[in-house]
């Protein structure tokens, strides 16, 4: 793997931490207090910034209105803008649209790309991704309750989500539904769109996370589908290929989630420092950096982060290369390495500021809060753990991984 950023790269890597850290990280008292339409009206201003530097959507196809940067240069770029839970969405690559983008990048028909994509990209609407449900099913797709059923030249979608991240606000969902219940497992499941206005698309509450709930992007959403009838040129691809296409979207979102955890884990790691630094404990002027402990953390947040961080440019740069099922072990590995690597060093943030870390006049309990789920979203740890522990004793044998 060759390490050297580009030119072109590292100029837009620094005009991007310079943003982040004048632009957006002043801001988060305001998005931590302030009400939601003053919030909206200064992440539209400082996206038409963001547009006027030519840097809007960067991992986004370029035919399209976006960069098209490689996802190893969109993995460097997500981790600077990641320091801030404003970055993505005021540079146009929020989850989940940024995975939508790639699935109707890929699936989507001309009209579709025409009616849903193309607004997507420019940030003209939002979008959310409807497949997890709140029984047995869980996010495993194999378990999905929900049906689309055949009726005419319309599928009438039945079924009950939630955890539908942005559907507060989003002018269309993707939603993963049972067209064939007597086929295969995993051929059971298609995806559609259902623009959010169809008759039967109930969004019935955000669902509040460790006591807030959030509104607009920042929200989970729990969806009703009541007889909710779209055409059947809303498919996403083929009948059946619903799986499939999940697993295609993971690949690169997990490159994108990894890149932003590492964002917070490495500005978590600045301000563990500089309030160890700032912070006098003993009369002689002595501080919480000269205690071994505190040392310890630091360096071992340190290394912890850079591992992680070569881990997953590695993963991006194999995914460039060869496609992600080729890089299925580096892909199930980063997703459980970092997100835990993220939380530990935040949680150490936190032990260093005291008090202080566990208040919302920082940073820190927003993260502690939302992003426990990095264990959880996207397949949770012990599921990857054991997908990835089991192809690897396969290999040791000899056998078909």
């Amino acid at each position: 793997m060759d390490f050297e950023i580009s030119e072109q790269m590292q100029t837009i890597l620094e005009m991007v931490h310079s943003f982040v850290d004048d632009e957006l990280i002043p801001l988060e008292g305001e998005m931590l207090h302030g009400d939601q339409a003053t919030i909206d009206a200064i992440v539209a201003e400082k996206q038409a910034k963001v547009r006027q530097m030519e840097l809007w959507a960067p991992g986004h196809p370029v035919e399209f209105g976006g960069l098209g940067l490689s996802l190893v240069d969109h993995g460097l770029l997500t981790e600077a803008i990641g320091r801030t839970p404003l970055g993505h969405t005021v540079f146009g690559t929020q989850a989940p649209d940024a995975g939508n983008v790639e699935i109707l990048h890929e699936y989507a028909t001309e009209e579709q790309r025409d009616r849903f994509l193309r607004p997507l990209v420019a940030g003209e609407v939002r979008s959310c991704f409807s497949m997890t449900e709140p029984e047995t099913a869980g996010s495993n797709p194999t378990l999905l309750a929900t049906t689309a059923a055949k009726d005419g030249d319309d599928y009438v979608i039945n079924g009950q989500k939630w955890f539908t991240s942005s559907a507060d606000g989003a002018a269309f969902a993707i939603v993963m539904a049972v067209t064939d219940p007597d086929a295969a497992p995993h051929q059971r499941t298609s995806m559609i769109i259902v623009p959010t206005d169809t008759p039967g698309f109930e969004l019935i509450r955000n669902v509040s996370v460790m006591g807030h709930a959030g509104h607009g992007h920042a929200s989970h959403g729990e969806v009703s589908y009541q007889s909710c009838r779209v055409p059947q040129t809303n498919l996403l691809g083929t009948e059946g290929a619903g799986f499939r296409i999940a697993q295609d979207r993971l690949g690169p979102g997990r490159i994108h989630h990894c890149m932003r955890w590492l964002g917070i884990a490495s500005r978590a790691h600045d301000m563990m420092c500089e309030r160890a630094n700032a912070r006098q404990i003993d009369l002689d002027g002595s501080t919480l950096a000269d205690r071994q402990v505190i040392q310890h953390w630091v360096a071992e947040s340190a290394a912890a982060i850079q591992g992680a961080r070569l881990m997953t440019l590695h993963a991006a740069w194999k995914i460039d290369r060869e496609g992600a099922k080729a890089a299925r072990d580096e892909i199930s590995a980063i997703k459980f390495v970092v997100a835990n690597t993220m939380l530990e060093v935040v949680d150490r943030a936190i032990q260093v500021h005291g008090a202080l870390g566990v208040t919302d006049d920082t940073i820190l309990s927003y993260w502690y809060r939302h992003e426990r789920a990095a264990r959880i979203y996207d397949g949770a740890d012990e599921v990857h753990k054991t997908s990835l522990g089991r192809r690897l004793l396969r290999k040791a044998a000899g056998g078909d991984r």
